[in-house]
């Protein structure tokens, strides 16, 4: 097992993030403010919404397997149901990591999504938010993750 703090900074270090989820309307989704807070520090991000053709006035893609070049890391803000379908594209496209976001409820986390992402040698976490570790982080996101930690819905190690 790796500490979800050592896997939060792998992630972060790639530089092509695809973040799925992200909604027609601004702001109006976790997925939405991921995907914003990535850009605005300077990650390349790319937004995967099968129902948009752009969003936060970049383009939109169908699926990961549409974005040119490719990315190294996706961002799961769907709902649960979605997530396995996602971390399947993932593993057919060599894509290693994998973040399930997750705040106060539920979020995109699948267990069985988790599983097969795990057993095909993809790197997933399991909760919380990318926006709470390292250069994209902000106060608030490094409260919630402290808070979210001692309540399970950041996992400790991945």
């Amino acid at each position: 097992m790796t500490s979800t703090k050592e896997a939060a900074a792998t992630f972060l270090d790639s530089r092509r993030i695809a973040v799925t989820g992200v909604s027609r309307t601004p702001g109006s989704h976790g997925a939405n403010v991921v995907y914003t807070r990535l850009r605005d520090v300077g990650y390349e991000v790319f937004a995967v919404n099968p129902h948009a053709e752009s969003v936060e006035g970049d383009p939109a893609y169908a699926n990961l397997a549409a974005i040119p070049g490719g990315v190294e890391a996706v961002v799961v803000a769907t709902s649960p149901q979605h997530a396995g379908a996602t971390v399947q594209e993932a593993i057919d496209l060599g894509i290693t990591q994998v973040w399930m976001h997750r705040s106060v409820d539920k979020g995109s986390v699948d267990d069985d999504a988790t599983r097969l992402g795990r057993e095909n040698g993809l790197t997933v976490i399991d909760g919380g938010c990318p926006l709470m570790f390292g250069r994209p982080s902000d106060r608030s996101h490094r409260v919630m993750c402290r808070l979210f930690t001692l309540t399970g819905r950041v996992p400790r190690e991945v």
